[in-house]
């Protein structure tokens, strides 16, 4: 809500907040491994939270430049979400572990680093601080929204790769509980 405001200080505190829940999350993960201290809870929580971080940054997007960051690439983003989510409920009312790949965590670190920079370069094209021709340039170059489309294909690529790895999940005969 803060990054779609018309004054560029309540963006600005937003992208702030966003960079707090991006490094807090990370560490979070980290320190819980470090002392063994996850849980069942932790494990899917977690991956849940990332998603609601990237999709809250996702749909500032196109409030920042609709050609360059389209609403159905957004809806393509959450809609993998969704769809990994619901296979991570159903494995774990089947008791079936579902591993976090490669690619998922690739796909989530340039997600943010993608969001961070791309919600800077929309506080700043706004203001009147040095950077904003440079910001300017860059979005009018076209080169966020390309970059948009390749954290699009490497989304949907890793849920494509959760799907195949983890197609086990769907076999009603092997997994149903009884």
């Amino acid at each position: 809500m803060l990054y779609v405001q018309d004054e560029v200080v309540w963006r600005a505190l937003s992208v702030g907040i966003f960079a707090v829940a991006v490094v807090t999350d990370f560490f979070d993960g980290y320190i819980a491994r470090l002392y063994g201290a996850e849980t069942d809870y932790g494990v899917f929580l977690d991956p849940l939270a990332d998603k609601f971080l990237t999709f809250a940054g996702f749909i500032c997007l196109p409030f920042i430049n609709a050609s360059q960051f389209p609403w159905w690439a957004v809806g393509l983003i959450v809609f993998r979400d969704i769809i990994i989510t619901g296979m991570r409920i159903l494995a774990d009312y089947r008791d079936i572990a579902m591993d976090t790949r490669f690619m998922a965590k690739a796909k989530t670190l340039g997600q943010m680093f993608f969001l961070y920079i791309t919600l800077m370069v929309g506080v700043f094209i706004e203001s009147d601080v040095w950077l904003a021709p440079y910001c300017r340039e860059l979005m009018q170059s076209g080169v966020l929204g390309w970059l948009m489309m390749g954290i699009v294909a490497l989304t949907l690529y890793s849920g494509l790769e959760y799907i195949y790895i983890n197609h086990n999940i769907f076999s009603i005969k092997k997994n149903a509980k009884t």
